[in-house]
């Protein structure tokens, strides 16, 4: 036991204490990173065990890099949403070369010809997991977030630090003060198989595939389950936040990296795993090579790849290029064809969506699909069931359509049993029996019962998601009890649910039911354009929510304009036009809007006239925002802004008027100085909109 009148540690256990993190930090290194053992297990066992007693004995000398901080004691409570320093942004898909060269020709059209920048790529095989946003403070990982909706993530920082790839200190003695880290979580195919031979054993449900037991394992609350995974990690990329520096590492030197391929060197020197099977290519020609190459070896690699990413190596043209709205010029994934497999029809059931559209689901005999297990795939209508003369008993070959979607792509018919069954769409709703209609001119066969439970369901978890009216908590399995216990009929009876009443449903207790019916009445605050995408009208997206509100600023106006009025509006058509005016002539829907009313539901925007709108401070301009403001958040920064009339970017361009510059500030930074864009701190930007 130590001593309680010792109030300082002795210098000789504080050295020892350091001397066993650096040795096991090593070992770990040339483990997991160099897969070059230097030491025996039991010997790091050992040396394990004496660290964790030492760190027992003396908690103060515990910090966050130590090697027996990997898995956390206690499971989180939940996951928060967080803002990415820098956006995760997707990347642009060809399934083919010539898909590929047509993209290497968009992209050199915004270089000059005279260029004198290396035009060279680096491939890497693209890793099936999950990608994660990683931060380092000060050579200490400090953060670790999903990649989410690529603008914001979840923090699941205590599951990341389970990952023994991912360094808990960088390999280096003088780490930059912030640097931003890029890679994919994935699971070895050797470990997916044993764990389900060990679920098999324990009479466990199969996990159906690597990548969706690496997402599973990520949104964990108890990182020790996480860590019971063994997830593993390639990293791809790094931002240095603009803090250029040279980085001493066990091995050299190493400046600012100035190509993708320095990037990965780095990176590696660092302390992460980085794809050994990168390869520098010159040309077209030499990425169809390095493509057609892996295409044939990929099926013999420990982990799943559905592709090859394809990046410019140049740093310098990557910056030059920029991003469009949603991808980066500068990379693309370059896909594999999806994999075929035959199976038989062993039913055709119909969903009924929110919609009331009634959809054909084939159900198949379970077949393994580019490293996925599959028993069921989409039939869209009765014109493709027909178009492909399917049948109950058919053997079909079933493919995965951009490798996620199941579908049947076409029938053997000379394996037709005997006994096989044609299919004909139900005359009436499989889930309330009321008569079904297919309109002239549609494909679609839908339930116009508007009380379906099927179609309630639908609409209320579209009324509550992200994009709509975003309550949090009310999730699928919850909104299915609230229907079947008859607590929530409309959208509108979420807003007189109770405690009382949510605690009547399985497994609620007070405290959650009160966190909903708090989340449920923050809901009344969002503005009208989410109000009127969450009512799910046909045709009507966010966007076209946001335009048709921006020019019909109350329901009132809305509901009473003409066809006409609508469809004259730029961007909305004569489709959603008669949709939307087609929904407000139903009485229940008239009905409906009064009890959102009622609720305190925001049914109307800003009016703002021509010359209100010349006259804003901020009309006219484009602002990018990057890094941490000290007050406000990025959404409220944004909605000031566009108040005041001004447009917000995502991107930095020629066309920016503004940088609004916070802490951690990202690539953007470094962009708009070349450019040479006015920069605005947060007190700055309020004083300018007034």
């Amino acid at each position: 036991m130590r001593d309680e009148d010792e109030a300082v540690v002795k210098p000789e256990i504080n050295q020892r204490v350091q001397e066993l993190r650096e040795l096991l930090q090593q070992a770990s290194y040339a483990y997991y990173i160099l897969d070059n053992p230097t030491m025996e297990d039991a010997v790091y066992d050992q040396l394990y065990r004496e660290l964790q007693d030492l760190e027992t004995q003396y908690p103060e000398l515990v910090t966050p890099d130590s090697p027996t901080q990997r898995v956390g004691e206690k499971p989180a409570a939940q996951f928060s949403s967080v803002q990415h320093n820098i956006p995760l942004y997707s990347l642009e898909n060809a399934f083919n070369i010539e898909e590929f060269a047509k993209w290497q020709e968009r992209w050199k059209r915004h270089i000059p010809e005279n260029s004198t920048l290396s035009t060279e790529y680096v491939c890497e095989l693209k890793i099936d997991g999950s990608a994660l946003a990683l931060t380092y403070k000060n050579g200490i990982l400090v953060r670790g977030v999903t990649r989410g909706d690529g603008i914001a993530g979840e923090d699941i920082t205590q599951n990341v630090r389970t990952i023994r790839s991912i360094p808990l200190r960088l390999n280096t003695d003088n780490p930059p003060p912030i640097l931003e880290v890029r890679g994919e979580a994935f699971l070895p195919l050797e470990v997916f198989e044993q764990l389900n031979r060990e679920r098999e054993k324990a009479g466990e449900q199969l996990l159906a595939n690597p990548r969706n037991a690496v997402a599973g394992a990520l949104r964990q609350l108890d990182a020790r389950l996480v860590a019971q995974r063994r997830l593993d990690f390639f990293a791809y990329t790094l931002h240095f936040n603009n803090q250029n520096s040279d980085i001493t590492t066990p091995h050299s030197k190493k400046p600012t990296p100035h190509s993708q391929w320095e990037s990965l060197e780095l990176l590696q020197n660092l302390g992460f795993r980085v794809n050994p099977n990168r390869k520098v290519c010159p040309s077209l020609e030499a990425v169809r090579d390095y493509y057609n190459n892996w295409d044939k070896q990929r099926r013999s690699l420990p982990y799943m790849t559905d592709g090859v990413v394809v990046k410019l190596n140049s740093i310098k043209l990557q910056e030059e290029l920029g991003f469009t709205q949603k991808f980066p010029r500068w990379a693309i994934a370059l896909k594999y064809p999806a994999e075929e497999a035959p199976t038989t029809i062993l039913d055709i059931t119909v969903q009924v969506g929110r919609t009331g559209a009634l959809t054909p689901v084939a159900e198949l005999k379970p077949v393994s699909l580019a490293g996925t297990t599959v028993s069921r795939a989409t039939l869209h209508n009765s014109d493709r069931i027909r178009e492909l003369d399917l049948h109950i008993g058919d053997t079909v070959i079933v493919r995965k359509a951009g490798e996620i979607i199941p579908e049947v792509v076409r029938v053997l018919p000379q394996l037709r049993p005997a006994n096989a069954q044609s299919f004909q769409m139900p005359s009436h709703c499989p889930v309330c029996t009321s008569p079904v209609k297919r309109e002239v001119g549609e494909a679609v066969t839908r339930c116009i019962n508007s009380s379906c439970p099927a179609i309630l369901k639908g609409s209320l978890i579209h009324w509550a998601n992200r994009d709509a009216l975003d309550i949090n908590g009310l999730g699928e399995k919850l909104i299915e009890q609230l229907v079947e216990r008859n607590l929530v009929k409309s959208v509108a009876d979420l807003y007189i649910l109770t405690t009382e009443k949510l605690t009547s449903l399985e497994r609620m207790g007070k405290k959650s039911a009160d966190k909903i019916v708090t989340a449920i009445a923050l809901s009344q605050n969002q503005p009208w354009w989410r109000v009127l995408y969450g009512l799910g009208i046909r045709h009507v997206g966010s966007v076209n929510a946001q335009t048709l509100t921006q020019h019909f600023t109350t329901v009132e106006r809305l509901s009473s304009a003409k066809i006409t009025e609508i469809e004259g509006i730029y961007g909305i058509g004569p489709e959603i036009a008669q949709s939307v005016w087609d929904w407000f002539q139903v009485e229940g829907n008239q009905s409906l809007i009064q009890r959102l009313r009622e609720a305190g539901l925001q049914l109307a925007g800003e009016v703002k006239t021509k010359t209100e709108s010349v006259n804003q401070p901020l009309s006219g301009k484009t602002f990018v925002i990057t890094g941490t403001l000290p007050t406000l958040k990025r959404d409220d920064a944004k909605e000031l802004i566009q108040n005041a009339g001004g447009k917000v970017s995502n991107s930095v361009s020629a066309k920016t008027d503004y940088l609004v510059v916070g802490e951690d500030a990202g690539s953007k930074l470094a962009k708009g100085q070349s450019l040479g864009i006015q920069q605005l701190s947060e007190d700055e930007l309020l004083a300018l909109i007034g």
